[in-house]
């Protein structure tokens, strides 16, 4: 009896220490995959500026207050601006519409909302009341899409007080939103970038 159960302990023993290094062999694995598949941030797609430039700079008419704005200008009051290019057949931009008033909200003491599209201006007048969009900046301009670039719908760029394009990409959810001023944060091209250099330097 003593010696059945002296050889269900050492069993018992040797199947714990087994879980122990599967369990460690799993968490390196799930470590490794974790890097492989880190959260996508927005990915820039144009070809017309790059991060660390100058942004152009343009005065437009805000169609909701009928007063002209600069875009893309340098900003003495310390703001920076994000501009969110969107289309009133794009579902993705409607869907989004919400998580753009909350970060507006949530930044508003650094940074300036710009909407901008360059649809008919009665679709765009339609956009507008039913999302509610009437006390933000929107501007309706082909030039301004052209100038920055944009080739697909959503699209986001974030621009600093110097006048200075700090993240841009490709937005379909608010993580790729949060990435914008991650990127800015660790002054980085965009999350990817950052990933890629944390992999070649670790």
């Amino acid at each position: 009896m003593d010696s059945l159960l002296a050889t269900s302990n050492v069993l018992l023993w040797i199947a714990v220490v087994v879980l122990f290094f599967l369990v460690l062999a799993l968490t390196r694995q799930v470590g490794v995959l974790y890097e492989r598949i880190a959260p996508a941030g927005a990915l820039m797609l144009s070809q017309r500026l790059q991060v660390g430039e100058q942004a152009p700079s343009l005065e437009l008419e805000d169609i909701n207050s009928g007063s002209r704005i600069a875009v893309g200008d340098r900003n003495e009051s310390g703001r920076s601006q994000l501009l969110f290019f969107l289309s009133p057949d794009c579902p993705v931009c409607k869907a989004l519409l919400p998580i753009v008033k909350s970060v507006a909200e949530t930044e508003q003491a650094w940074l300036d909302l710009v909407l901008a599209t360059d649809y008919a201006r009665k679709a765009t007048d339609e956009l507008i009341d039913e999302h509610d969009l009437t006390a933000f900046t929107f501007v309706n301009s082909e030039l301004l899409g052209k100038t920055y670039g944009v080739g697909k719908l959503p699209y986001a760029v974030l621009i600093d007080e110097n006048s200075i394009i700090k993240s841009m990409g490709l937005v379909n959810s608010r993580e790729h939103f949060e990435s914008l001023f991650i990127a800015r944060e660790m002054d980085t091209a965009s999350v990817q970038q950052y990933l890629q250099q944390k992999v070649r330097t670790g």
